[in-house]
């Protein structure tokens, strides 16, 4: 199985999962909480079968943390969007290769308006549809949940494709983040990590808790086992749960 060492493991709390009646205030507690970036999901209720929100809100958040915005654009068609965000404040815009004819091209814009690139991999979509999109890529994404709402239960299948992820990426000539989302918490983190992963988007198990310092270092804890004992939560041994 691949393995984290050597990585330092990112913290992204996804945004979704948090108290949208008190939303500044959510978004300095993570930060002072330890979180690395703010992971924000944006869906049209056409890509996903959910509606979340949109450029305004990432503006209006952007003057009250110093956090990376890590945006996840389930949009289609994408590309009429991008400069919207990249305006907004997005420091991260990643996309889905389903969400528009020329993904390669869309990536291109990304990096054209000076942010970090980022491909989106959904349950059913294989690791060949990033084989041509990495030399533009800073991010690849693996949803281990199909998206459209938070809380849902991870699918392990998905660690295989974390591992052959992990390859491509020792292969590529530049630094790419393997990230995963969905169902993440500190028992399929250390799964994750153990697969490859060295970005952990969390919900639920940051923002559904009482203490998110505690919640993020639990994950930091989770990730740390996995990097010392890439072998201690197999998953071809291990249970997962929600």
């Amino acid at each position: 199985m691949a393995h984290a060492q050597g990585r330092r493991l990112t913290i992204a709390p996804s945004l979704l999962a948090a108290d949208f009646t008190r939303l500044k205030d959510e978004v300095r507690a993570i930060e002072a909480a330890g979180a690395d970036w703010l992971h924000l999901d944006v869906m049209d209720g056409h890509f996903v079968p959910n509606l979340s929100f949109g450029p305004l809100v990432l503006k209006a958040l952007r003057p009250h943390t110093r956090l990376p915005f890590d945006v996840h654009l389930m949009i289609s068609p994408v590309d009429p969007y991008i400069a919207a965000f990249a305006e907004a404040g997005a420091d991260h815009i990643s996309l889905h290769p389903e969400a528009g004819p020329h993904p390669h091209r869309s990536l291109q814009v990304i990096r054209s308006l000076g942010k970090r690139a980022g491909v989106v991999l959904n349950p059913a979509t294989p690791v060949e549809a990033v084989a041509w999109l990495l030399e533009l890529a800073d991010i690849v994404l693996v949803m281990t949940v199909n998206p459209g709402f938070g809380g849902q239960a991870f699918l392990p299948s998905q660690l295989a494709k974390l591992v052959a992820l992990r390859r491509m990426i020792a292969a590529a000539d530049h630094p790419i983040a393997l990230a995963v989302d969905g169902g993440i918490a500190p028992d399929t983190a250390r799964l994750a990590v153990q697969a490859g992963a060295d970005t952990l988007i969390a919900g639920t198990a940051v923002f559904g808790t009482t203490d998110y310092a505690v919640a993020i270092g639990a994950l930091r804890a989770a990730g740390a086992v996995a990097i010392a004992d890439p072998h201690a939560n197999d998953p071809h041994t291990t249970g997962t749960t929600e």
